[in-house]
């Protein structure tokens, strides 16, 4: 094996002996070769057997042991309980040479490897990768490429710690020494050996940046039991947690490995690792793809809509929203899990929205399509529009999650255009709503309005009006159109929401003035782009 060289022998022939795996023992060896540990098991071991063969051939020894003392060293072959002594003694088992331990070796092939617990054996062969694509393709996603991602049992964190103290100690003895971050992780391993497998049997490449995530959990029925030691001498690092079943997470363990004391390992856990009694279990396989972004503008026709459900203490007050009667389609067509709608500002129930419409973006989470012309998005903009009386849709575009940020962007500096039908307590002429349209730049100071403050914080906001033009239709009646900052309560802006908005209109008039009807005209924000019909 031209990839390892004396100074690994010993750690090949200590953890081929104490029931280690030959692709963990690659790792160990610091071997960053993809390809080779993509050979069959049974090639390694052998290949490592000749290694070791080769090797004391060379030197003319059976044992690389330095015994001194001689009283303190423990063979391997003598107890079971070798790995336990070495706990209590701090001393390792002498290694046995080929012909001596060739048995060993043997009968190590078949076992679970006492580090990976599996991983890098049974779950690296054709029938699991094939199990594997069979969830992938019976779940029906659109994907081009995939990222693969693995979720492994905690404790074997616990296990190559204690691996690689077993082999520290003996590297110690002679004269050598192993760098804890040279060893090659257990998850950079298992993905050299399973993408091209993934990638051959799904027929797309593995792609880092993908958006299309296949992910293996991995679990093991003796986390707790292995851990717990852990949780005896780093009680602050294991914490129970509501959503947890185990307190022994992969982030817990790892901060209380980085706490204890080398000392205090050896005592509680066998260095190298005995072997394991159960084999890893393949608790999930799952598939998800990155969101899918979806923006447009609607009109809102109906007075009697609210753009988002409207339920109250559990109880729907509407049947449908604006909300609802554009992602349902939208749902059904990307096939999604759900989704989350966002706008550029907010309508009244029973506030129009007339003009080119107010932007919108809708986040598809997990679709199972993401691929569609730009002649489906129009088919999809007609179904929606088909649905129902109360709203349109247009410019129904795929977009960017970045770009959604531009509908976000500067949005108190934005302006919109209202129209407000207004009534009056005491008769008008035109000329008295005549000098509203004089009034430029008029700056209000608007308290929280009383009807959202069980929903928004108590604050005084400062609101522009650009400008005011009246149209007069009898002697209570008049119709205002308002260019104003994005933000500002136009009813309360009118009826003075019991002085909370100053000045108002009724203020500006010397009269009582109510709001009849509002309707949005414009949303000044040039986003999403424009399409052609």
């Amino acid at each position: 094996m031209s990839s390892l060289t004396e100074k690994d022998r010993p750690i090949v022939q200590l953890l081929l002996n104490t029931g280690t795996c030959p692709r963990c023992i690659l790792r160990f060896c610091c071997v960053g070769s993809q390809t080779l540990y993509r050979h069959p098991d049974k090639d390694l071991t052998e290949d490592l057997q000749d290694f070791l063969k080769k090797t004391q051939e060379k030197e003319g020894t059976v044992c690389l042991a330095v015994v001194d003392p001689p009283c303190k060293r423990i063979r391997l072959e003598h107890t079971q309980e070798g790995a336990e002594d070495l706990n209590h003694n701090g001393a390792l088992p002498q290694l046995p040479s080929v012909t001596e331990g060739g048995a060993a070796v043997e009968s190590s092939a078949g076992k679970v490897c006492n580090v990976c617990l599996g991983i890098l054996q049974q779950f690296c062969q054709a029938d699991f990768v094939k199990k594997v694509c069979q969830k992938v393709n019976s779940a029906d996603y659109q994907f081009t490429s995939f990222v693969f991602s693995v979720s492994l049992p905690p404790q074997l964190s616990v296990r190559e710690r204690a691996a690689w103290l077993g082999l520290k100690q003996e590297m110690r003895n002679l004269g050598l020494s192993l760098a804890k971050d040279d060893i090659v992780q257990l998850k950079e391993a298992y993905k050299w050996i399973i993408h091209p497998q993934l990638a051959e049997e799904l027929g797309v490449p593995a792609d880092g940046k993908s958006l299309f995530e296949v992910s293996v959990v991995f679990a093991h029925p003796e986390t707790d039991e292995e851990c717990r030691f852990l949780a005896t001498a780093c009680p602050d690092c294991f914490k129970p947690a509501k959503n947890k079943q185990s307190v022994f997470t992969r982030m817990a363990v790892m901060k209380a490995l980085e706490k204890i004391k080398e000392e205090d390992f050896l005592k509680h856990f066998p260095c190298p690792p005995s072997s394991p009694k159960n084999l890893c279990d393949a608790l999930e396989i799952q598939c998800n793809n990155g969101a899918v972004f979806v923006a447009g503008r609607y009109n809102k026709y109906s007075r009697n809509l609210p753009q988002t459900p409207w339920i109250i203490d559990g109880e729907r007050k509407l049947e449908s929203s604006v909300e609802e009667l554009i992602s349902e389609h939208l749902m059904a067509e990307f096939k999604a899990d759900s989704f989350n709608f966002s706008s550029s500002g907010r309508e009244d129930v029973d506030v129009r929205t007339l003009g080119n419409g107010r932007p919108f973006a809708i986040e598809l989470v997990n679709p199972r399509r993401i691929h569609f012309t730009a002649e489906e998005m129009r088919t999809l903009q007609q179904a929606i529009n088909n649905s129902s009386d109360k709203i349109q849709v247009r410019d129904l575009q795929l977009v960017t999650r970045e770009a959604i940020g531009r509908m976000k962007e500067g949005e108190e500096e934005k302006t919109k255009t209202y129209s407000a039908l207004i009534w009056t307590d005491r008769a008008i002429q035109r000329e008295d709503i005549a000098l509203l349209d004089d009034i430029k730049e008029l700056k209000l100071d608007q308290k929280t309005p009383l009807r959202v403050l069980h929903r928004r914080p108590l604050a005084v906001r400062c609101r522009v009006i650009h400008t005011m033009s009246s149209e007069y239709i009898d002697e209570h009646h008049f119709r205002l159109h308002l260019k104003t900052q994005a933000g500002t309560y136009i009813k309360e802006f009118v009826h003075g929401d019991f002085g909370r908005t100053k000045p108002n209109i009724g203020s500006l008039l010397n009269r009582t003035a109510d709001i009849l009807e509002l309707d949005v005209e414009s949303v000044d924000v040039d986003w999403p782009p424009t399409l052609d019909d």
